[in-house]
């Protein structure tokens, strides 16, 4: 998928006219947001996004004379391009679940919180992230599996949230960049026609610098972390968890055997369909009397319940009574059906997105972009502001790096410039920002399984945030960028 505008004569949009569905959008997830706090992503965010849908297809039918069917196919086109991450976002919700209910994450947090000091605790959960990261080549099973227990063991551990999870997702996204096993490295590199592991090291310029400056600033922060009751807290934790859960190193092996699908470079949506069933037979084993408990059906024989309550945990909400109320917070599920208002989310950013490349309007933006660019400062700092907007106007990682790579192609080309600064720059970019926004794939998926808002872990995302910065900084010091004569 290119998103390329099919060459047509008629007029392009004049580039103010363009960002009029823009700023409508941004005007009315404002409101939104105001009106609905946390919930905005219910449906709030979705009627904006399907309003500003509407007001670019009025401008460009009504006074540009763009059919109907243009705005059709692209939609088709783009949507086809997600169905791959709606179901690796419902696998997310089986797994999440399960990991839960089987003894899995409970486990892990059981003995994570008496082996990780609060106060090196934000430095190892970025490390382990980018570790786990790249090896598996995704941020998002990064996250799911070992992010959700990492952030469970940072509420034991009297740990913001909004750090913690800035942490996780710091080096989550620095592993999945610097992963060869990576869905947006490959992308970006044969976008841009360069060699994978050209486009690896050479990103290590810019990648190495920002993720040693987040780790000195986790390691400073944590300093700070934890509470003086720090040690009750955790007996409240360990408690909880040993009374309502069996808590047994058995129930290891699922995360185990992730990670030998993962390093056997199993596709991530059959890793995570087949973890989630593994450990829906490690909560028949050893956690018999939770699936009971969730099934809620004294009518049904012993095999049922299991049956009903395994079936629940996969696609349902699930609650959990340990005795505590916020451990109780902590250990329950939504299942699939927690997913629904993300996907929900994405087919709506997704139609939006489509439009506005159909209508011309992010083309005609980004030809003033361009226009702008006068040295190479200019024209990588144009680049990674282009990815972040077509982060924000397109909701989607993956259209992002593609539009962004095919509009500064040929003008790296003309100035002299090597592809691969061009690739770096987008994966600087589109592919770290991502995560920053509220309504884009990235943004709603990582605050659904985190159950933590965007807003309130971009501040502390400080690996998302120093990326692009950096790579303007290495641009402007020439730090090996070649340039043909």
């Amino acid at each position: 998928m290119t998103g390329e505008k099919p060459k047509t004569d008629r007029p392009s949009p004049h580039p103010l006219i363009a960002t009029i569905p823009l700023v409508v959008l941004i005007g009315l997830l404002a409101v939104v947001i105001t009106l609905f706090g946390s919930d905005s992503l219910s449906g709030g965010s979705q009627v904006a996004l399907l309003m500003g849908l509407a007001v670019c297809v009025f401008i460009s039918m009504v006074f540009y004379h763009v059919p109907w069917k243009a705005f059709e196919q692209q939609m088709t086109k783009t949507m086809g391009g997600v169905s791959i991450t709606v179901l690796i976002l419902l696998a997310v919700g089986m797994l999440s679940g399960s990991w839960m209910v089987s003894g899995v994450v409970p486990t892990l947090i059981y003995y994570g919180v008496q082996l990780l000091s609060p106060q090196f605790f934000l430095l190892s959960a970025c490390v382990i992230c980018a570790l786990v990261s790249l090896l598996s080549g995704s941020s998002w099973t990064t996250i799911a599996t070992i992010g959700v227990a990492l952030l469970g063991i940072s509420h034991a551990l009297g740990i913001s949230e909004a750090w913690a999870a800035g942490a996780i997702i710091s080096g989550a996204y620095f592993g999945d960049k610097m992963s060869p096993l990576s869905d947006t490295t490959i992308l970006a590199s044969s976008t841009t026609g360069v060699d994978l592991f050209t486009h690896i090291r050479y990103m290590m310029f810019t990648t190495t610098p920002a993720f040693v400056l987040t780790l000195i600033i986790f390691s400073i922060a944590g300093l700070g972390q934890g509470g003086d009751d720090i040690v009750q807290h955790i007996a409240r934790y360990t408690e909880g968890l040993d009374a309502t859960f069996n808590i047994s190193l058995w129930t290891l092996a699922v995360p185990v055997l992730t990670a030998v699908l993962i390093a056997r470079r199993v596709p991530s949506l059959i890793v995570l369909f087949l973890s989630a069933l593994m450990a829906g037979i490690v909560a028949i084993i050893f956690q018999p009397h939770i699936l009971t408990e969730i099934a809620a059906d004294s009518q049904l024989g012993n095999a049922g319940a299991l049956a009903k309550g395994l079936a629940v945990t996969y696609y349902g909400a699930t609650a959990v009574e340990t005795g505590y109320a916020e451990l109780n917070e902590l250990v329950s599920t939504g299942g699939m059906t927690g997913m629904l208002n993300t996907i929900w989310l994405i087919i709506c950013a997704m139609c939006f997105g489509a439009a506005m490349v159909a209508s011309g309007m992010i083309e005609s933006i980004t030809r003033v972009v361009i226009s702008w660019v006068r040295s190479r400062v200019g024209l990588v700092a144009s680049t990674a502001s282009t990815g972040l907007f077509l982060n924000v106007t397109t909701g989607d990682q993956f259209i992002s790096i593609v539009l962004t790579a095919n509009m500064f192609q040929n003008v790296y080309e003309q100035q002299g410039y090597e592809p691969r600064l061009l690739s770096r720059t987008c994966e600087d970019s589109a592919t770290v920002t991502s995560v920053l926004v509220p309504w884009n794939t990235c943004g709603m998926t990582q605050s659904t399984v985190l159950g933590v808002p965007t807003i309130t872990y971009l501040p502390y995302c400080f690996f998302n945030i120093l990326s692009p910065l950096m790579t303007i900084l290495v641009a402007a010091i020439g730090w090996k960028i070649k340039r043909k004569e």
